[in-house]
């Protein structure tokens, strides 16, 4: 018989640690995510690293503005962030209160809520596809900048928390150059994923966006 996932909350701890350990440390956790529509509960199976002021690729490697405060600290929190004009994205912040980091929730299987999910994401073809990259985790559960900042340490999943899960075993996990970034932070191999899950997103490579004529 297999065990039922450990429904424990993850404590601020667990975060206050190095991005590198956290990220990889993430896969297999159970996301909760509560709202007046219901809950969702996500399994993480993808995720990178992003060590802010030391990091290419990190919104934090020019130091604190207002959009990236969050992820300053302190830990256990969410950093939520809005791209090409369309899409959010949501991310953990980890590390001691005042080196920037954070973990960006890229892709997950939905274990409870799925009906839900489905509502907020009508072009998944299945419900693998429903949280399968972070645009479409962040959409299938419906994370937008208000929640930027939200604890997920808190007593009760108002509206986030995680749960220990059953992480996956070391050989199970893989890792490689995180998808999309640029330059010298796109050959860091950040990007953490459970191996031959269906529900991890396609790696691609940085594609210099053309200009228009």
């Amino acid at each position: 018989m297999i065990a039922a996932p450990d429904r424990t909350p993850l404590t601020r701890d667990f975060f206050d640690r190095p991005v590198l350990e956290v990220a990889p440390d993430l896969l297999g956790r159970v996301l909760v995510r509560d709202s007046e529509d219901g809950p969702i509960e996500l399994r993480l199976t993808e995720v990178e690293a992003y060590a802010g002021e030391a990091d290419p690729g990190s919104h934090a490697y020019r130091g604190r503005t207002p959009r990236n405060s969050v992820m300053f600290g302190p830990p256990g929190h969410v950093y939520v962030y809005f791209t090409y004009g369309m899409w959010h994205c949501m991310n953990l912040v980890c590390g001691p209160e005042g080196m920037a980091g954070a973990v960006l929730l890229r892709a997950g299987e939905v274990t409870a809520g799925a009906e839900l999910a489905r509502k907020r994401r009508l072009s998944a073809r299945s419900d693998k596809e429903l949280a399968k990259g972070p645009a479409r985790l962040a959409t299938a559960l419906d994370v937008d900048r208000s929640l930027d900042g939200s604890d997920v340490c808190g007593e009760k999943a108002d509206p986030f928390m995680v749960l220990t899960g059953t992480p996956p075993r070391p050989d199970q996990v893989s890792s490689g150059p995180r998808t999309g970034v640029a330059g010298e932070g796109g050959v860091h191999p950040w990007r953490f994923w459970t191996a031959n899950d269906p529900t991890v997103s396609p790696y691609r490579a940085h594609t210099p966006r053309r200009r228009r004529t």
